[in-house]
């Protein structure tokens, strides 16, 4: 069946707005049908593919997400922020970029992030005389991070779409998270300074004390994490489910955010959203496999080596194409679509499979602050009730420092890959 023909029907549903799992599903069968293979083996590579326990860490990680947002944590994480840095001019934008560090480090969802500490962050700034448009720009842009620091859910569909080791990827993620979120500090305080923001008055000592103290169980919950994954104490799936129950724990017992008779509903939100994505990624996995059997990467491999392209042309390419992708797609539909292209023209070229993953995760974080279609714009302009217009404002400067982020990371392989290695070899 010529691929002219998928791209046709592939396209009439995403123009005429159909939900991307009904694209990625029909596209498939339509596909599989009309080259002649029976449609059952659509249902059993989804059965073979979704058999996988790294799949089963996403739910509870957006599980842990939905704890946290509701049962005081998030709150926490900006309290012990504003204790530390609250007090420099600008002190808040400081909070906020730390508090969606804290924050990404425990549940890997950027509309997560920006929707907890939004909800926390937005009316205290624009409260003290902040710009609105910085304000929504700063949590918008620094929601982010949840997709970088790890754990980070587009890693962890990233491993399964290429067989690549999770620990790996999350490690890989680290340097180039810290290092997004120290831009980001610096341009928070040369604003500040420039436009004499508000500083927050200073902690009283044993005040700061009491922060902290109250933060411990919030904090420990990153700690668990790193230390049940990299100790080797747990797997990936593990540790997500731990972080999901010891985030219930804290929210119920410590916080108090919600009840115990309140729990069941929170449970049933965070399975939801879960059930959501992986709907998603059953359609996709059927999609992909098709794409896998049509041969359509091998003849994008023999193209591309038949026509003398480098890796680092190929990687401003996939940039270019990501950044336009991202205008209009939302991240999960990205990575489901292109990655079981472009994963196996990797080899050939020389490029690192965990180098490129961060790559591509750089370029998700760019597509979730990208008009029209970027998630957190509009979680932002929700939340605060303001235009979105006042929300693309506020996060242009940080898109052009994320650009600055990309392009390092793209042609400074060290950057991403000095951690696995160390870690691993």
């Amino acid at each position: 069946m010529p691929v002219q023909f998928f791209a046709i029907v592939f396209f009439i549903l995403l123009a005429a707005g159909a939900p991307i799992y009904l694209v990625l599903g029909s596209s498939a069968g339509i596909m599989f049908f009309a080259s002649g293979q029976p449609l059952v083996g659509i249902a059993q590579k989804i059965l073979d593919e979704l058999n996988s326990t790294i799949l089963l860490a996403l739910p509870f990680f957006v599980m842990a997400a939905t704890f946290m947002q509701r049962g005081g944590i998030a709150k926490s994480l900006v309290d012990v922020a504003a204790a530390w840095t609250g007090s420099v001019r600008g002190g808040l934008g400081v909070v906020c970029v730390l508090s969606c560090g804290l924050f990404a480090a425990i549940c890997g969802s950027s509309v997560a992030t920006a929707l907890a500490m939004g909800t926390i962050l937005v009316p205290a700034m624009i409260g003290r005389l902040y710009p609105p448009p910085f304000a929504l720009g700063v949590v918008a842009a620094s929601g982010t991070l949840g997709i970088l620091i790890p754990p980070s859910l587009p890693l962890i569909l990233y491993a399964i779409i290429a067989d690549e080791s999770v620990p790996r990827l999350f490690l890989a993620g680290v340097i180039p998270g810290l290092m997004q979120a120290g831009l980001f500090i610096a341009w928070v305080m040369y604003f500040g300074k420039t436009k004499n923001l508000a500083r927050e008055p200073a902690m009283p000592r044993d005040q700061f004390i009491k922060v902290n103290l109250h933060a411990l169980p919030a904090l420990s919950l990153p700690v668990i994490i790193a230390v049940g994954i990299y100790g080797g104490f747990v797997t990936t799936t593990e540790c997500a489910a731990l972080a999901a129950f010891v985030a219930l724990l804290i929210s119920v017992m410590y916080y108090r955010g919600f009840g115990w008779k309140d729990a069941l509903p929170v449970i049933g939100e965070s399975v939801r959203s879960a059930g959501t994505i992986l709907i998603i990624i059953a359609t996709a996995l059927a999609f992909g496999h098709w794409i896998t059997e049509s041969g359509m990467p091998a003849r994008l491999v023999k193209y591309l080596i038949d026509n003398g392209f480098t890796s680092w042309q190929f990687l401003i390419f996939i940039n270019i194409l990501m950044l336009v992708l991202g205008m209009f797609l939302e991240v999960a539909s990205i990575l489901l679509i292109t990655m079981p292209i472009i994963i196996p023209v990797l080899g050939p070229l020389g490029i690192d499979p965990i180098h490129f993953a961060i790559v591509v995760t750089i370029n998700m974080e760019l597509a979730l602050i990208t008009a029209p279609v970027g998630l957190n714009l509009y979680v932002l302009s929700t939340i605060s009730k303001r235009p979105i217009s006042e929300v693309i404002k506020g996060v242009n400067p940080f898109l052009i420092l994320m650009l600055l982020l990309l392009i390092l990371v793209t042609y400074v392989p060290e950057i991403s890959l000095w951690l696995p290695r160390l870690a691993y070899g």
